[in-house]
Formats: C-alpha cells, sequence, structure tokens
C-alpha cells in the first residue's frame, strides 16, 4: 500500500536555492519583500540544479520596473544549442505596483539599497526575497561581531554554570 504525501513533508523539504548570507554582515535589513521571477528555461534547470550565486547581485530600479542585476547563474552543460546563455544577464523581478511605488521611495528619497536575500522554490515557481537595507558602518559590524561573541559566550557560561 502506497503511503500518502503529508503537507507537513513537503514544507519540510527545503525549498532555499540560495542565499545571500553577505546580506546580514554588510546591510541592516528593514523590511522583506517576495518578489517572482522572469526566468528563461536554461536557467530555471540551472536552478533546480542549484547553480546560481546571489553574492555580488543588487536589485536596480528603471523605468518604473525592478531587475535583479549581478546573479550569476551557471548554464548547465546539456544547454540546447540554439540558446546562448548568458550568466549574468539582467532579470526582471514581478512586482506589485504597490510595492513597487514604495520601493521607489524608499530608495530614491530615503536612500535605502535593495538587496536579494535568498531564492527559493514555492509551489513550482522560483521566488526571490528582496530586503529593503541601509549600508552598516565598519564600527556597526564590530559591534555586531561583538554582541554575537558575547551570546555565545553567555550560552556557554549558563550551560557549564
Amino acid at each position: 500500500m502506497a503511503e500518502k504525501k503529508s503537507k507537513k513533508n513537503k514544507t519540510q523539504q527545503n525549498n532555499t536555492i540560495a542565499v545571500n548570507r553577505q546580506a546580514r554582515h554588510e546591510y541592516f535589513i528593514e523590511e522583506r519583500l517576495e518578489a517572482g521571477l522572469v526566468l528563461e528555461g536554461w536557467e530555471v534547470k540551472s536552478l533546480r540544479e542549484g547553480r546560481v550565486q546571489l553574492k555580488e547581485s543588487y536589485v536596480v530600479i528603471k523605468r518604473g520596473e525592478a531587475w535583479l542585476s549581478g546573479a550569476h547563474i551557471s548554464p548547465l552543460v546539456s544547454a540546447s544549442t540554439h540558446v546562448n546563455p548568458d550568466a549574468v544577464r539582467m532579470k526582471k523581478l514581478l512586482l506589485n505596483r504597490h510595492e513597487l511605488n514604495k520601493l521607489i521611495g524608499a530608495v530614491e528619497r530615503k536612500g535605502y539599497t535593495l538587496i536579494p536575500l535568498q531564492m527559493y522554490w514555492k509551489h513550482g515557481r522560483a521566488k526571490l526575497e528582496i530586503g529593503l537595507a541601509k549600508g552598516k558602518q565598519l564600527h556597526d559590524k564590530r559591534a555586531t561581531a561583538k554582541d554575537r561573541d558575547w551570546q555565545r559566550e553567555k550560552a556557554r557560561i549558563m550551560k557549564h554554570g
């Protein structure tokens, strides 16, 4: 008798494609948004293989539209012969007009930056989590590292104390 798949098993699966770990170190992330991506077929196949890097990528707003720039999606060796894959082409992000207007206002007037935080699958579609962020100064990074070290030391004291 075949077992039925429960929803819990589906949600426990790791749907994450790529994470931009450097973003949390370099920026104060104030707000998070989910955006869809306009991708080509070979890019989707590469994402399924996990061949994407978000480390040096950022989000640009041009002509009232959001674009992902600098994300490197490595083409598969078995890509079609009639397709010329461009690994770092700009990808259009799918956002509501209300969300776009809010982001445009924050970036142009308040000096925020839009950075990709992670890419994941949701209902079979690739989604990108965008962070509305402000850059950290060197002293902010030091303070964050100091707090992290203190939390680790505190946990060690509580465990052995």
